[in-house]
C-alpha cells in the first residue's frame, strides 16, 4: 500500500497494484483497473516511486539473501572502480 492524499487533505493508502494509469489534468487522477477514478494531490511522478518504493520494499522483505548479495556486489563494484581510477590517475 502506498499513502496518498486526496484533494480535501485527507491521506488515502491504495494498493498499488490496482492502478491501470495515473495521468496529470492538471490534478493527478488515478484510474484503478476497477475503473474507479481517484483525485489526489501528488504528482504522477511521486505516484510512481512511492510504488517503485513499495515494491522494492516487499522483494527485499520476500528475498533478503538478494537484497545481501546485491549489497555485497555493489561494494565489490565501487572498489573495483576505485582501483581501476587510480590505476588510471597513476600512469599504470
Amino acid at each position: 500500500m502506498i499513502e496518498l492524499t486526496r484533494l480535501n487533505g485527507s491521506p488515502l493508502a491504495i494498493n498499488c497494484d490496482l492502478i491501470k494509469y495515473a495521468e496529470a489534468a492538471p490534478d493527478t487522477v488515478l484510474t484503478l483497473i476497477t475503473g474507479e477514478k481517484l483525485v489526489v494531490l501528488e504528482p504522477c511522478s511521486e505516484v510512481s516511486q512511492l510504488t517503485l518504493e513499495y515494491r522494492a520494499s516487499v522483494l527485499r522483505r520476500a528475498w533478503p539473501e538478494a537484497s545481501a548479495a546485491l549489497s555485497a556486489k555493489s561494494a565489490y563494484d565501487a572498489e573495483e572502480r576505485a582501483r581501476n581510477h587510480s590505476r588510471h590517475t597513476s600512469g599504470e
